[in-house]
């Protein structure tokens, strides 16, 4: 349903996208990893229409999407977007935000569209408080609730969870995903929260400086990182010579992720010396030191301080 070329769009000669080409149908979430800066916001400003993008095009459902030279408002009405700065009404009450855009001809009907929303988003308990009165957090899960209200067909979701507690985003993560796959909503969403992009998206796009580094199914774009920045979205990892695992000339370095190594009683190339274990629930990870460079590895076991420990590649 929607189709993005971008060839270049700049920012007073600065250029900020490159080279972007993608399409989502109905229902699919498409996540945008990358770090601050890199033009996820942009991406997203695009495609909603707040920007004209002049050198490339959008279409939804083969209708080109002009942006704000076009239209006397900007953004299209079947597209809702929740950004970081929270589009809420501090002086009304959360139930009353999120019926802001409802048609109020069908009082049961609003009311019942309201009180399914708030389930979503779990601030049931506060449907009657005073906007004003909320943490940054309830702030943002009142606007994505506003923002579902008028059920778009397209939903972009800028940093969407940033403010919202670790023991409650989770929950929130899966109710949300769940209801928009449910209702068949296509979503964007630009984050860097890696764990948020592997458990809930489609499709990956891995962006650096503007243009796309790497794209494709979670799984795909976990087993094919090839460079420290691509890895670095995922935890720790080694940037290891690869003589250490096979013959070879060459200078070819490997990416590796912690589980990617473990402990052997056989004498290999990899001699590390522990510095500390972390413990991380079901395992721990061990930083070690091997010719001054930190090596990660997991156990499933804590080692002590200065031990001499072999490793090999799994």
């Amino acid at each position: 349903m929607l189709n993005v070329t971008i060839d270049s769009f700049a920012y007073a000669e600065i250029e900020i996208l490159k080279n972007i080409s993608f399409s989502i149908q109905r229902g699919d979430h498409l996540v945008l990893l990358g770090e601050s800066g890199c033009g996820k916001s942009t991406l997203l400003h695009l495609v909603y229409g707040l920007l004209h993008l002049e050198h490339g095009s959008i279409h939804w459902d083969k209708k080109q999407l002009m942006g704000p030279t076009y239209n006397l408002v900007p953004g299209e009405p079947f597209i809702k977007i929740v950004a970081q700065e929270f589009n809420v009404m501090p002086f009304t009450t959360v139930s009353e935000n999120i019926a802001t855009y409802l048609s109020r001809q069908d009082s049961d009907g609003d009311a019942a569209r309201v009180a399914a929303l708030l389930k979503v988003v779990d601030l049931e308990h506060v449907s009657d408080t005073l906007v004003k009165h909320l943490s940054g957090g309830q702030k943002q899960r009142v606007a994505l609730a506003k923002a579902l209200a008028n059920e778009p067909e397209l939903l972009l979701l800028d940093e969407p969870f940033s403010h919202i507690d670790s023991f409650r985003k989770n929950k929130l993560r899966r109710e949300l995903f769940a209801y928009l796959k449910q209702k068949n909503i296509a979503c964007i969403t630009a984050t860097h929260d890696s764990e948020e992009a592997l458990a809930y998206a489609d499709k990956i796009m891995l962006l650096k400086d503007g243009a796309v580094e790497l794209a494709g199914s979670p799984e795909y774009i976990y087993l094919h990182v090839s460079t420290n920045y691509q890895a670095g979205f995922f935890g720790e990892i080694n940037e290891l010579p690869a003589s250490l695992f096979k013959e070879t000339n060459s200078s070819e370095s490997l990416i590796l992720f912690p589980h990617q190594l473990e402990v052997t009683q056989t004498k290999t190339k990899l001699r590390v010396e522990v510095k500390k274990s972390y413990f991380k629930g079901s395992f721990y990870l061990i930083e070690a030191n091997w010719k001054g460079r930190n090596v990660f590895f997991t156990k499933e076991i804590a080692l002590k301080e200065g031990e001499i420990v072999q490793l090999q590649l799994i």
